[in-house]
């Protein structure tokens, strides 16, 4: 769990040749391969390593079918290869497996209901299941789950707050899952972030908890932070290498305009990362870098590389694809105000804008945007009244046009109702960003938005 991979897997092997009939050691192994394939994307070792997940399996067929871990470590094994299946773009692959993992650890949960290491991953899955909209819930009945986002995450959370011996001895992974599901699903952003900041969890030499709290911090918009759990991280041999380090401290240092230390970042990443996730998106914070310091040939050069490499799996990607497919330069000021409010440099932002009118704007795209932002930033420093007024205007400006700034208008505004306990008022705008029709980032907006509604229905 601290990705030290070499010296987990000579562990593995001494205790597999000391016991070759404990079936741990290969559980344990699959999670060498889960973390190396979800974080470094080589096709190849993809190929090499795919169908290892599913011979684990059989294997864990073979133990003691009365004892909890029999179903408990082949729901594991079907949720990593679910995972990385999605990672890899075989959606049909990952979807089966995950409804595997799911059957099975529900079956795990009826035989035994007091083994503690069910409720995180089975509060896990019904967590996700719970997000699936009211008219896709028919299928997911019709293929045995059926889930709830507060259910779920109760069981996460007992988990990871239990003193049960289990909890503690998977600590970092019930951490790392609780994690993702309370920033993302729970929108518990600051609250997950400070939770990582406890004390609890060493920064240092666990990269993987280390890189989990550099991309949430990123993600919070706490940019100081998350630099200084990437450049804190021990740098001693042994641990997984993986440019996704370089990435990451490349969107730190764009979102506060060090154009070319960023570049330097995200040159390192495109050059070294073998997969397709966020490269296109790579590409195009690239040619931001360039284009903001001026030199136009390099921008367009680094444009053109979005078309030609990565997927549009992520809506980061397709958002990319699309900028280098019309073939426009953002407004300089729209955009430095954008990364800062990013980074969370609000006054900064704020100040920028503060130095321009929606009427500076010819371009109506740019009157929205800078409409967006404002709401974004005033959201940001709490003042929620002018966020709201903000939001409003963007989302009557958009609601009929491709850019995602009316979604997220209506998804922030429903956060704010939220957060002041107006669930009713959230819901309605929550709902408002579900109704629009296509546009960047909808996926990911209409995910968030059902987990909204969920939160605020109790479901």
């Amino acid at each position: 769990m601290q990705l030290q991979i070499g010296k987990g897997y000579r562990y593995l092997e001494n205790a597999e040749k000391n016991n070759p009939q404990n079936l741990i050691p290969a559980y344990l192994s699959s999670y060498i391969d889960f973390f190396t394939l979800f974080l470094n994307e080589n096709p190849q070792e993809y190929a090499q390593k795919k169908d290892a997940f599913d011979e684990r399996v059989a294997l864990m067929q073979k133990g003691n079918k009365n004892s909890p871990w029999y179903l408990y470590t082949q729901s594991v094994l079907y949720l990593q290869k679910a995972a990385v299946a999605i990672k890899f773009g075989e959606t049909w692959t990952g979807g089966w497996a995950f409804r595997k993992s799911f059957l099975l650890v529900k079956e795990n949960q009826k035989k035994f209901p007091n083994f503690l290491p069910n409720q995180l991953i089975y509060g896990a899955l019904e967590a996700a299941v719970g997000t699936i909209p009211k008219n896709y819930k028919w299928l997911a009945s019709l293929l045995g789950m059926r889930g709830s986002v507060n259910e779920g995450m109760q069981k996460v959370s007992n988990f990871v707050y239990s003193n049960n011996e289990w909890a503690q001895l998977m600590q970092i992974e019930g951490a790392f899952i609780y994690g993702y599901l309370n920033f993302y699903l729970e929108n518990k952003k600051t609250e997950t972030v400070n939770f990582l900041k406890s004390g609890k969890f060493d920064l240092v030499h666990n990269h993987l908890m280390a890189y989990m709290a550099a991309n949430l911090g990123k993600n919070d918009k706490q940019t100081e932070f998350a630099k200084q759990v990437i450049l804190n991280r021990s740098m001693a041999s042994g641990y997984l290498e993986t440019p996704v380090w370089h990435l990451e401290m490349g969107y730190n240092l764009l979102n506060h305009l060090q154009y070319a230390d960023a570049a330097r970042e995200f040159n390192t990443f495109v050059q070294n990362f073998k997969g397709k996730f966020y490269v296109k998106d790579t590409y195009r914070r690239l040619s931001w870098c360039y284009f903001l310091m001026g030199n136009i040939p390099a921008a367009e050069n680094a444009r053109k590389q979005i078309l030609k490499f990565g997927s549009t799996m992520a809506d980061a990607d397709k958002e990319a694809q699309k900028e280098a497919q019309n073939n426009k330069w953002p407004n300089t000021t729209l955009l430095k105000a954008r990364l800062l409010d990013d980074g969370g440099y609000r006054e900064e932002a704020l100040q920028m804008l503060n130095q321009v009118s929606i009427n500076s704007f010819s371009d109506f795209a740019d009157q929205l945007e800078y409409t967006y932002r404002m709401g974004r930033i005033y959201d940001g420093l709490n003042n929620y009244n002018k966020a709201v007024e903000y939001y409003n205007q963007a989302y009557n400006m958009g609601k009929l046009r491709t850019e995602y700034y009316a979604a997220r208008a209506a998804l922030q505004a429903g956060m704010i109702y939220e957060k002041n306990g107006a669930k009713k008022e959230a819901i309605r705008y929550y709902q408002l960003c579900l109704d629009l029709g296509d546009h960047d980032y909808k996926s990911s907006l209409d995910q968030r938005a059902k987990s909204g509604i969920a939160r605020c229905t109790g479901q």
